[in-house]
């Protein structure tokens, strides 16, 4: 099978490229080339730019792919220049969207596949929200062989993932200098991490499957946990018995940081478990096997093993400083 993976180096793609290794696929890597990755067999790869139309007809013409892997198109436009490129050349069109696309707030705070796509909070889901919609109109209207897939919050050893600041070392070094990090709301809220090899073992599963043609899917852990739980799981992985975690409403948040409201009210601040019977019944051999435990452990794991990576953003470190202290000034009244 030939699989064109337009990015195929992130945090995500890079698990899919591995797992389409260990399947015997003949894999090629499209991107400018910024990222350099290493992966346990040779992939072909081509550098260039995904928003020259004509280069990509070109790559479509020349490679005809089997499938084609899209985890770079973020807007509509994108989407339109894929569909120039590989309309007629290509046997399964596979768009990484996001699970930030459904409801916000949810009706329900079990998600399936019918849940209805809604986010009026974030600019980014609703960019993801019109670029599925014009993939089923193509689908509709021409045939064009889509597969739509919905990750949500998905991580690797480069990754700590968090709910209030930025992913990466940053909360770990807060945790190991006794600094206290921010939970939204009161903790309470159930959310889902998802290892990226586990999305990537349900992920190839769906390539050349027809099942998948036309269809959406998510694709995530069934390990629900509080934020709570998140954190004070990230503290014992490193190194630490508890965290000090405060407690503050996303709307303050949002008050002092305007720029972090949309992350939170349209995705994170709400409760979400993930039905993922729909991938378990097209890829059966699929099931989340790595727990978060496990799963951070590794990724902190891999930041000590080299001091470079062991960066703090210190500035987005500072702004957490600063939120907390007008959140106990405010409490003080």
């Amino acid at each position: 099978m030939r699989v064109l993976f337009i990015g195929g180096t992130g945090n995500i793609s890079s698990a899919c490229v591995e797992r389409a290794l260990t399947k015997g696929y003949d894999i090629t890597i499209l991107n400018r080339g910024n990222r350099p990755m290493e992966f346990s067999q040779p992939v072909k790869s081509i550098v260039g730019d995904r928003s020259d139309t004509a280069f990509m007809r070109q790559v479509a013409e020349e490679g005809r792919y089997d499938v084609v892997a899209e985890f770079v198109g973020f807007k509509p436009e994108q989407i339109e220049q894929d569909l120039a490129a590989f309309t007629g050349q290509v046997g399964q069109y596979i768009y990484i969207s996001s699970a930030s696309a459904y409801q916000k707030p949810p009706n329900h705070y079990v998600i399936t596949e019918s849940t209805p796509l809604y986010n009026p909070y974030w600019q980014y889901s609703r960019d993801k929200i019109a670029c599925e919609d014009r993939l089923v109109r193509a689908y509709r209207e021409t045939g064009f062989p889509i597969t739509i897939v919905r990750p949500s919050y998905t991580y690797g050893p480069t990754w700590i993932p968090v709910g209030v600041g930025t992913h990466g070392y940053t909360i770990v070094g807060r945790v190991r200098r006794g600094q206290p990090i921010i939970s939204q709301g009161d903790g309470s809220s159930l959310w889902v991490m998802t290892h990226h090899t586990d999305f990537a073992l349900g992920f190839v599963g769906l390539f050349g499957n027809a099942q998948a043609i036309g269809e959406a899917f998510h694709i995530t852990s069934d390990e629900a946990l509080t934020w709570d739980q998140i954190y004070r799981t990230i503290a014992r992985a490193a190194g630490r018995p508890d965290a000090e975690i405060i407690h503050i409403s996303t709307d303050f948040i949002a008050g002092v940081y305007p720029e972090w409201g949309p992350g939170l009210y349209g995705d994170k601040a709400c409760s979400v478990v993930f039905d993922n019977s729909k991938i378990k019944r097209v890829v059966p051999e699929f099931r989340a096997t790595v727990s978060f435990a496990e799963g951070v452990a590794r990724s902190i794991a891999w930041h000590d093993a080299d001091p470079a990576r062991q960066i703090i953003d210190e500035q987005n470190s500072a702004m957490q400083d600063r939120l907390i202290a007008l959140f106990r000034q405010a409490l003080r009244g």
